[in-house]
């Protein structure tokens, strides 16, 4: 999007540049500088306040913060369904999603080559990975005792890890996201963003897992910390040529805007969106009721069909320690943790490659269909494991069909039919070797180990091969793409 052009300095090119002009921005420039200085200075004195007054025992802040944890418990431990909903909010807080969010955005400006801003999110989230278990050992506060617990806390208790950690990753997002957004964009985000901080951290509270100088003390220090990892960051500005002249209301580097932006518009069709669906649900419904047949057929012919029962017989015969060890890394390599992990990857590299949100929606349109129909599948079917020692335990699934499989086949397939229509260089069919070998690779683990039959395993691919031509038809990934006609040079 177009927006005005100003100097470093932040002078418009076209004002006096008299030493009257001069003196009134830098006294500007100063004052806000002096803003944030103070604003810092004050956070940190603040957690330095807390922090002594909590190690020193002081009775009246220790009354008043085991008070107000009684009477909350009270009052929130006979309603479960309140308890779940602040279960939810408190995860958004959780240092392990926090991760993932960051990794996310520093991987998008990684492949856009703002490589100075995935720096600056490493290191800010970094430091409150490091401050939060640092600060809780140093200080040793206990957590509060409630008389009706609803929720589980591990370790110490002040600061609050939750507070501290989200208010430190999402303010960082917001400083690194401002420059993408309008005066009004950036109010919205703002008031988002500070409304899931203070959910985050009254959830604590209300769930009796800190105390509220617990969580007051966490925004102090991540206050500070943030307003350290900026002043740092306009030093490098500084040492590399790039004056620091800006408000900070338009983020830390502003001419990284185009670079920022998630994508580049396209038009909305909410007529052709809705067909979209239309025809996703058709293919989703018509897939369901194939595989299930398939699942009948299967276990009215007795359940012995392409060596059900003898494969995995001979299989868990012939086992060893070493072929062992080697299935639980490929079965591991195919469970939802990982598929999910690879799947996020690689949604976070088509944004920042593509510029267009179809690629995305491609993705996690496959693989939550794909997740949906196994999940259908295996409830209404309801096949036994096979009748050999299964080496990853009961599972709540039934073995028909493989989800393991059909993950793999939908992730890897995605991928590749992302890539390959986009260059003509050599390695895009590197990307059409895990699409062929990882759901080789998983099958035989599963089988290996026990868990599920052939037919399983044959179905599982069907499945999957129909799914992902239905949703590559439906929502041709490549269509928007300004290389639309004309693969990418490599």
């Amino acid at each position: 999007m177009a927006r005005p052009t100003v100097d470093t300095d932040h002078t418009p090119r076209n004002a006096d540049t008299t030493g009257t002009t001069t003196a009134a921005v830098r006294s500007r420039r100063d004052i806000r500088r002096l803003r944030g200085v103070l604003a810092v200075a004050g956070a940190a004195l603040a957690f330095g306040v807390l922090t002594a007054v909590v190690r020193l025992g002081w009775m009246p802040l220790q009354s008043a913060d085991a008070a107000v944890a009684r009477d909350l418990n009270g009052v929130l431990a006979p309603h479960p369904a309140l308890v779940r909903g602040l279960v939810v909010v408190t995860t958004l807080g959780g240092a392990g999603l926090l991760v993932r969010i960051v990794l996310l955005a520093a991987i998008v400006l990684v492949v856009r080559r703002r490589f100075r801003l995935a720096a600056y999110l490493a290191v800010t989230t970094l430091g409150a990975l490091v401050l939060d278990p640092t600060l809780k050992a140093l200080i040793g506060r206990l957590r509060p005792v409630v008389p009706n617990p609803v929720a589980f806390g591990g370790g110490n208790s002040f600061p609050s890890g939750h507070a501290l950690d989200s208010l430190i990753c999402y303010g960082a997002l917001v400083l690194v996201l401002l420059p993408a957004l309008s005066p009004r964009g950036r109010r919205i985000l703002f008031a988002t963003a500070g409304t899931v901080v203070v959910l985050i951290g009254a959830s604590r509270v209300l769930l009796g897992v800190h105390f509220v100088s617990d969580v007051i003390g966490g925004w102090c220090a991540a206050t500070a910390w943030l307003g350290l990892t900026v002043y740092a960051f306009e030093l490098l500005r500084s040492h590399t040529g790039q004056r620091v002249a800006r408000p900070l209301t338009e983020g830390i580097e502003p001419e990284a805007a185009p670079d920022v932006e998630p994508t580049e518009p396209s038009p909305a069709a909410l007529g052709k969106e809705l067909r979209v669906a239309a025809w996703l649900t058709i293919g989703f419904v018509f897939i369901l009721g194939a595989v299930v047949g398939m699942g009948q057929l299967v276990l009215h012919s007795g359940g012995n069909l392409l060596g059900d029962r003898a494969v995995p017989r001979w299989l868990a015969a012939h086992r060893t320690p070493a072929l062992t060890s080697v299935g639980e890394f490929w079965s591991q390599a195919g469970n939802t943790h990982a598929i999910l992990a690879v799947g996020l990857v690689a949604g976070a590299l088509a944004l920042g490659v593509f510029r267009r949100w179809r690629p995305v929606v491609f993705l996690i349109v496959l693989m939550m269909g794909e997740l949906a129909l196994f999940l259908g599948a295996a409830k209404i079917t309801g096949r036994h494991r096979p009748e050999v020692p299964q080496l990853d335990g009961t599972l709540p699934t039934s073995a028909f069909p493989s989800g393991h499989v059909a993950a793999t086949i939908c992730l890897y397939a995605g991928i590749a039919l992302l890539v390959v229509p986009r260059t003509r260089a050599w390695w895009r069919w590197l990307a059409v070797v895990p699409a062929v070998v990882m759901p080789v690779l998983v099958a035989a683990s599963r089988l290996y180990r026990g868990m599920h039959h052939p037919t399983d395993v044959l179905v599982s691919v069907l499945l999957a091969a129909a799914w992902t031509a239905t949703v590559y038809l439906v929502l041709q990934p490549h269509r928007d793409s300004k290389v639309a006609g004309r693969p990418l040079q490599p």
